[in-house]
């Protein structure tokens, strides 16, 4: 369509107008649907996921058995008594002493059940200088972390009276309290943390204050309301804490962002002379139109997420989903009437120093160009060849590294270093009896569990998980003989070692238990436990990898199909996304599993990566690059349509949004970075992996690499094959502003399709 034609066409532009003109309808249905949302979901509560759904597979078998048979699993605890002297033994006196001394002081807390002395249990190092002695915390195991002190502060009086040895204390509810305790509030910090270094940042970037306000109050409020929604929707789709801390990081980056594109440009129409209608009437239109583009395709990516067949990912993708879709229909809708109801008030509050309006005053074309951004893309477009050959390159080189990615859930010592005492306890307990802290848990349901087969078959599974290598024991079996069940514990040869558990895991599922208890008829017997629970993890998020994989790139390029009409555009964008994930992933390698430069963000190389996170910052990221290049190759278009050649309008293009792009960049980065101070190595992960590919996708893929391919291609940047021609016209007139130019031509004089 040409640019003379006048008529406004766009979702984004309609709503817009139907904003400004009704802004307190449009304002007063925002805070409803918002008071609504929160008012329901406050009603309905929150329905989290189940341990049971978790995952698929033997771990998802055994926990559904013990659901059905309405066991509730206590927390166990252990106590390390271990001799600090070489000669120290476990038969000693005094060692016989401290582990009666443990026993009573633990029973005497009346918060214990079932203590267990090693001298019954056969649980003494081979060495012979280490004992464990075993419990069971009393009540549900979730809440245990709240009931374990006063058992902690018994063990450590034990410890004040025998100097010589060392007792320690560890298990699920010691764990559970430390880790509350230590870094409880780390998310919490992290996501209060996060709206004042965006406001700090959008105050740099407005130099106003109620201009920087508006983009952080609306992202909160969208968070609100999804907040509301995911309690009502979890009765369908149970949710997660996990989910609701990906919702808050995504929300509050595509929130402000989206605000920040329809302010920057609404403001940038007003320096440029236009009165305010008109201006908010091209925002709408052309900012507006590229929230949704980017919006839509933000939300097909978490889509993806479902595919997963994981019930934490699903949730992660749903709760993604919903505050993308909220934040995006408030940008396009109460953002306008905000702006048509404060009008040059926007601009008040004014930073001392900051605010640009006298400078701009001087730019009354609107052309708000950053000279850093002229002078690389003056380089970029002289020489686009080389340009694409060294920044490709270096990006390649970058993602090197991610071709020896090792994924595996992180053990204790590896998410957390040795930072914590209890975290040297685990390395302790792992090296005296290697996988006891962490043992496979195999679950034996029987019509009968004590009948004389099933009795052998568990006797003779216990002697062969030794004689085969995989355990060096002791193996220990409890009975539940009114639900039929017995849970066999096997301390797996290898520990923390993941790899070396995994083979004696393997052997156990496919030599131990098809030779024993596989024989009798009617048993089953799923082995879960850790380090099973990463093996089936892991095999599921394989599994999951082609189908989310295929279902985002294929609905990411038809969208961009769809919105741009040109084939070209619809390819670049997918290959330059998957060179900024290929690239953050090549980071993630070579700082955490290899440890190359670890120290510099706090970190140190654990040797793998945690096994989510791939398949999670494809998806996050996937979408969010699509944020730059959408609100990039618009304004390209856009100047391609009003009769620019298309190496002026890439040149204008990218150096008039370059501001915004890296007010957006700077506040995704920030946020994702402060999760990146977290303690935890997988949230250093997450964080470092987010903040470098939004880093490199905002500077190098778009500022060098995507004017430098859409210089090279010229005019084939508009292709689209006749054949194509029939599919549905998502675009709309970017040009159209109230001030009419000739349309764009061909070298033939005919009216330019782009």
């Amino acid at each position: 369509m040409g640019t003379g034609d006048t008529r406004v066409r766009g979702l984004a532009a309609r709503a817009g107008g139907w904003s400004a003109r009704h802004r307190w309808a449009a304002v007063g249905i925002w805070v409803l649907f918002v008071v609504l949302a929160m008012g329901l979901g406050s009603a309905a509560g929150r329905v989290d996921v189940k341990d049971s759904d978790q995952l698929k597979g033997e771990t998802h078998t055994a926990a559904q058995i013990i659901d059905d048979a309405g066991i509730d699993e206590p927390a166990s605890e252990t106590v390390l008594i271990q001799s600090k002297e070489a000669g120290g033994k476990a038969t000693d006196a005094d060692f016989r002493a401290a582990v009666a001394a443990v026993m009573k002081a633990v029973e005497g807390t009346g918060k214990v059940t079932d203590v267990t002395s090693p001298y019954d249990t056969n649980t003494i190092s081979k060495d012979g200088r280490s004992a464990l002695v075993q419990f069971d915390m009393r009540g549900e195991a979730d809440t245990a972390g709240d009931r374990v002190e006063p058992v902690l502060k018994a063990v450590e009086g034990v410890q004040k009276e025998h100097e010589s040895l060392r007792i320690e204390e560890i298990g699920g509810a010691s764990m559970m309290k430390t880790f509350s305790d230590a870094f409880g509030d780390d998310f919490e910090k992290a996501e209060l943390s996060a709206v004042p270094v965006a406001l700090g940042i959008l105050l740099i970037a407005f130099g106003a204050l109620v201009a920087a306000l508006l983009p952080v109050l609306l992202a909160v409020s969208a968070i609100m309301a999804t907040m509301g929604l995911m309690g009502v929707v979890s009765h369908v789709m149970p949710m997660s804490d996990t989910a609701n801390s990906v919702m808050l990081l995504v929300g509050l980056a595509v929130g402000v962002d989206y605000c920040l594109f329809y302010l920057r440009r609404e403001r940038e129409e007003r320096q440029a002379g236009r009165d305010p209608q008109t201006a908010l009437r091209i925002a709408a239109a052309t900012s507006g139109r590229a929230i949704i583009v980017s919006g839509v395709t933000v939300c097909v990516a978490m889509a993806g997420m479902l595919f997963t067949g994981l019930a934490e990912f699903e949730a992660m993708g749903l709760a993604s989903l919903m505050v993308v879709a909220v934040a995006m229909v408030g940008s396009v809708t109460v953002l306008p009437a905000l702006l048509s109801l404060l009008g040059e008030r926007v601009e008040k509050g004014k930073i001392p120093f900051l605010h640009p309006e006298s400078r701009l005053r001087r730019k009354r074309s609107g052309n708000r160009e950053s000279r850093f951004w002229t002078a690389v893309l003056k380089g970029v477009l002289a020489k686009p060849v080389v340009s694409v050959v060294v920044a490709a390159g270096a990006l390649l080189a970058i993602a090197a590294p991610a071709l020896g990615m090792k994924t595996q859930n992180l053990t204790l010592d590896q998410e957390f270093g040795d930072s914590l005492p209890i975290v040297q306890t685990y390395n302790r307990v792992n090296d005296a009896f290697p996988g006891g802290s962490d043992p496979a848990e195999v679950v034996v349901k029987a019509a009968d569990i004590n009948a004389p087969e099933v009795t052998a078959a568990l006797a003779d599974f216990k002697e062969r998980a030794i004689s085969s290598g995989a355990s060096r024991g002791p193996v220990e079996i409890k009975l539940h003989d009114a639900q039929n069940l017995a849970f066999v514990y096997v301390p797996l040869v290898g520990g923390s070692d993941f790899d070396k558990a995994g083979q004696s895991l393997d052997t156990l599922r496919d030599e131990v238990r098809p030779a024993t208890l596989g024989k009798v008829d009617g048993v089953q017997a799923p082995i879960t436990g850790q380090v099973a629970g990463s093996e089936d993890f892991n095999d599921q998020l394989t599994g999951a990898v082609v189908p989310v994989f295929a279902f985002v790139v294929v609905f990411a390029f038809v969208l961009m199909l769809l919105s741009f009409r040109s084939l070209t555009v619809a390819i670049t964008s997918i290959v330059l996304n998957l060179l900024s994930v290929g690239a953050a992933y090549g980071i993630l390698v070579a700082v955490f599993q290899h440890g190359w430069g670890a120290s510099l963000v706090g970190a140190e190389g654990v040797g793998a990566i945690i096994t989510w996170l791939p398949l999670f910052l494809f998806v996050i990221l996937f979408g969010l690059s699509m944020d730059y290049h959408v609100f990039v190759v618009s304004r390209i278009r856009e100047a391609r349509l009003r009769g620019r050649t298309t190496r002026d309008a890439i040149q204008h293009g990218v150096v008039t949004t370059a501001g915004v792009v890296t007010s957006a960049a700077v506040i995704m980065v920030a946020v994702f970075a402060i999760f990146g101070t977290l303690s935890m190595q997988s949230m250093k992960q997450m964080g470092v992996g987010l903040a470098a590919a939004v880093l490199i996708d905002a500077t190098v893929i778009r500022g060098v690499l995507l004017p430098a391919v859409m210089a090279l291609l010229g005019e084939r940047n508009w292709y689209l094959p006749k054949w194509l021609n029939r599919l549905p016209d998502l675009t709309h007139d970017e040009a159209a502003d109230a001030v009419a130019v000739p349309a764009a031509r061909d070298d033939e004089g005919e009216p330019l399709r782009v």
